[in-house]
């Protein structure tokens, strides 16, 4: 027999991809930044939503609190899929991809925080127009026993824990979210992609770990549907400020800054689909190779199909590091 192959890219390469589109997202327009924000505000809803309508069951609640919660983790993880597969802007995401750029000497730290600037409101934004207009006026948890359930929920996640406790989580949580950005990119096909998602959100959740964007969901709908429990200001204090920084110790440091060293600190980058890494003003700024702006990987099929059949072996050379930017900076 010969030797075993695995359909997935080494450690190694995805923290290189990692970086790759740590570049892509530290350089992206901010008006695009902000856009893809709000469309992963919007999409990370949705899953939060279906997680309080997985919970609703009093019975459970009372007397089998650990499979009521497993019901809301099998769910939820669908939401980070959609973010993923449409390229959206996730800021807990993407504290874990500019970090390992910026310290790849690949991304200024000023693109960086204003990217996690940019992302976090956008998140907000997406996250309080699903409140407000497709949840809260929608009626979709008006009534019992789903507004007793939003209200539940709500009160135990916010009210209940100290501020210490819930930065803690927040490490765990979005530890384990990057993980599943990070498997998300290492699979080569669109099952094991899902499938590399899915697990560690279920473990976050099943865990009742702190996500501060989907706080932006959970909470705001508490306060709308009217929890005594919980204020404006206590959500700020106690829902976005530790959440957050704990999002990004675990994302920043526990995953990204540790995969840098471990594979790309004094190290070689390593090739990706055969085609290394070219600096950014050149390859994605202003297209590959000096003086020529290439938009589209089918502009340079036509272009090789102008010199002859298949091209020559610069053109297709070019199209595969043009592909290799497009895919790894989704």
């Amino acid at each position: 027999m010969g030797p075993s192959t695995v359909n997935a890219y080494t450690p190694s390469q995805v923290t290189e991809m990692v970086s790759r589109a740590g570049v892509h997202k530290g350089r992206m327009h901010p008006l695009k930044v902000f856009l893809s924000s709000v469309s992963a505000g919007c999409l990370l809803s949705f899953a939060a939503a279906s997680c309080l309508t997985a919970n609703t069951s009093t019975w459970l609640q009372e007397n089998a609190p650990g499979p009521a919660r497993l019901l809301g983790a099998i769910v939820f993880p669908y939401g980070l899929v959609l973010i993923i597969l449409t390229g959206a802007d996730l800021c807990t995401g993407t504290f874990m991809y500019t970090t390992v750029a910026v310290l790849h000497r690949r991304l200024s730290v000023w693109r960086m925080l204003l990217h996690w600037f940019i992302t976090f409101w956008g998140n907000l934004a997406g996250s309080l127009f699903m409140v407000a207009i497709i949840f809260g006026y929608g009626g979709v948890f008006s009534t019992d026993p789903y507004k007793a359930e939003v209200i539940s929920f709500t009160t135990k996640k916010q009210a209940t824990p100290a501020f210490h406790m819930i930065l803690l989580r927040g490490i765990g949580c979005n530890w384990l979210v990057c993980l599943g950005c990070f498997f998300a990119m290492q699979a080569r096909d669109l099952t094991s992609k899902i499938v590399g998602i899915w697990w560690p959100i279920f473990a976050f959740v099943s865990l009742g770990f702190d996500h501060v964007v989907a706080n932006m969901f959970f909470i705001p709908m508490g306060i709308w549907l009217g929890n005594p429990a919980i204020t404006v200001g206590l959500y700020v204090w106690k829902g976005v400020v530790p959440a957050l920084i704990g999002n990004v110790l675990g994302g920043a440091l526990f995953c990204g800054a540790y995969y840098w060293y471990m594979y790309l600190y004094e190290q070689d980058a390593p090739l990706v689909d055969g085609v290394p890494y070219r600096a950014h003003e050149e390859d994605v700024e202003k297209g590959i190779g000096k003086g020529e702006r290439v938009k589209d990987v089918r502009a340079l099929r036509r272009k090789g199909a102008g010199e002859g059949a298949g091209g020559s072996s610069e053109e297709l050379e070019r199209e595969q590091e043009v592909r290799a930017v497009r895919e790894t900076g989704a």
